[in-house]
């Protein structure tokens, strides 16, 4: 219930003062310490690096508060501006004119009655944090001067807001728009309205990081009886505890409470000196920024923070690396390479004869070695699905815990790496899957197939001298051609197995040597394709996460 502050009927009348009649005063720019300055350029740095992965709305808090902190600290240092705020009827403009003493906002029955803004000023300089604040001159007062000439409230701007619950939607809007730039808020509540849900809900429980910067006031004690104050300002601070608001009780930062009757000024002289010692410290603008950027970064804790472990593991590269080689068939390279190299020692090494007998055979059998068209492409089509699989599985294991932001920009990066790698695995296998040139003979082979042509040679010779003695030219000595041809015929083979025992060592590793390079090929292009790319916004998130432990002070 609105009342009039009550005046004795033969006091002078005090007129308010147009603040367009001061001159204007020297203006000392807001000075933010170290480590305040630390965490704007980092939450600066925070916001650019993150333009590209977050979308404008999320960051558009971040940015305001930039914007806001860099306004005020151009301003004024020496001023506080602080505003009253509260609900219908609970008598912020009687309060706002007890402060002053005089008559400034007009109070009365009439709902509501504060319909604008109305500023005062304690000391000159404050024009352009009022300017700040869209009140124009004529809305902006000064209070007498005080006797001793020396007010305790100097550097004060003090800010009376319309209703925050008026049914006329402008002034909610001139109670949002100017708490959102004053260093300090002082909420009056009244015994009927302390409890208001729209209260606790919409203004105090959000601005609960604000604390230090705020005063709640039980305005109208003079209406409760006996100790009735006492038990509705110990039931308001149980209220404010619960909206997560700290509380400055013992000597300790947060939350001023008081009760007073501004009508009757009792309380009065108490809350003007919490003002001026509040005043006269001069760190309530550095606070009020430090509290927006605590919650601008509480705000956008779920976009930065993980308590999971993130990255990549070496396992997880190492089986990415396995997947690409499974997929342009490395191991099957390896062998066919094993294969074609005990294929080449044994046609040097091999017997005349059974090399023709491998000849014949080769060349009567038909052409079945060729892989018909559409097993090539089935083999294609899976081949591409396992490249697939592989992608989704790293991208997959180097997102998990990630906030969904930046796990979203990691799957995104590893989709686009993807594209073309099949097709670049593919030109990868044929360049890298067949060793050019001839295979690397070792330095037994010359005298393995000297030994073979030398047994061939016996054979030939027992033959011929054996037909010489069939048909007369040479004396019968069956003793001699026979055991020639018998050690060509039964070393030729010997030798040949001898060789192929001893070529199985440098074949394996002929083979693992071709596996190795396509491997390693493979692996190459998945790293550059893939691996790369989305280290690259791993490490990005690993940048934006350390500027948001030197936003939030870690």
């Amino acid at each position: 219930m609105a009342r009039r502050v009550a005046e004795p009927a033969d006091a002078p009348a005090l007129p308010a003062l147009d603040s367009r009649s001061i001159a204007p005063a020297t203006v000392t720019p807001l000075v933010y310490d170290a480590p305040l300055r630390t965490r704007l350029e980092a939450l600066r740095e925070l916001v650019g690096l993150s333009r590209t992965r977050l979308d404008s709305r999320t960051l558009s808090e971040a940015g305001r508060v930039l914007d806001e902190a860099s306004a005020r600290r151009r301003l004024s240092g020496q001023h506080t501006v602080v505003a009253i705020a509260g609900a219908t009827g609970s008598g912020k403009s009687q309060l706002f004119n007890a402060l002053a003493g005089v008559t400034i906002s007009e109070t009365g029955v009439r709902r509501p009655t504060t319909a604008a803004p109305i500023a005062c000023s304690w000391s000159d300089g404050a024009a352009s944090l009022i300017e700040r604040l869209g009140i124009p001159p004529r809305l902006r007062r000064r209070p007498l001067p005080s006797g001793d000439g020396d007010s305790p409230l100097r550097g004060l701007v003090l800010v009376d807001l319309p209703d925050h619950d008026s049914a006329a939607v402008q002034h909610r809007e001139h109670v949002d728009r100017i708490l959102a730039l004053v260093d300090a808020v002082i909420w009056v509540v009244d015994p009927e309205k302390y409890a208001d849900a729209l209260l606790h809900e919409r203004y105090l429980r959000p601005m609960a990081a604000h604390a230090e910067v705020m005063f709640v006031v039980l305005n109208q004690i003079d209406r409760l009886p006996g100790e009735a104050a006492e038990q509705v300002l110990d039931d308001l601070r149980r209220l404010l505890d619960e909206d997560g608001i700290a509380l400055g009780e013992y000597g300790e930062p947060g939350t001023t409470v008081l009760a007073l009757s501004a009508l009757t000024g009792d309380g009065v002289g108490e809350l003007r000196e919490a003002l001026g010692q509040f005043v006269s410290e001069r760190g309530a603008p550095a606070r009020r920024v430090s509290a927006d950027v605590d919650l601008a970064a509480a705000r956008l804790r779920p976009v930065y923070a993980t308590r999971r472990r993130t990255g990549l593991s070496e396992q997880a590269r190492e089986e990415f690396a396995d997947r690409l080689a499974d997929a342009v068939g490395a191991t099957a390279a390896g062998e066919a390479a094993e294969r074609a190299w005990l294929r080449n020692a044994n046609r040097a090494c091999g017997t005349p004869w059974l090399r023709l007998w491998r000849w014949y055979q080769d060349r009567g059998e038909p052409a079945t070695g060729r892989i018909p068209a559409r097993a090539q492409a089935d083999e294609e089509a899976t081949a591409r699905q396992r490249v697939e699989q592989a992608v989704r599985t790293v991208a997959d294991r180097a997102s998990a815990g990630l906030p969904a932001p930046w796990a979203q920009a990691v799957r995104e990066a590893a989709a686009r790496g993807a594209q073309g790698l099949p097709e670049a695995l593919d030109e990868l296998s044929v360049r890298a899957g067949v060793p050019a040139g001839r295979p690397p003979r070792p330095g037994w082979w010359p005298v393995a197939v000297l030994s073979q042509a030398s047994m061939t040679i016996l054979q030939f010779l027992g033959g011929l001298w054996l037909l010489g003695q069939i048909i007369g030219f040479m004396a019968p000595n069956l003793g001699v051609p026979v055991l020639l041809m018998v050690i060509g015929i039964v070393g030729g083979p010997l030798i040949e197995w001898s060789c192929r025992m001893a070529a199985r060592g440098p074949g394996r590793r002929y083979g693992l040597e071709a596996e190795r390079r396509l491997r390693e090929a493979a692996a190459g292009c998945g790293r550059a394709r893939v691996l790369d790319p989305v280290a690259a916004e791993l490490l990005r998130y690993q940048e934006v996460r350390e500027q948001y432990g030197r936003v939030v002070g870690a």
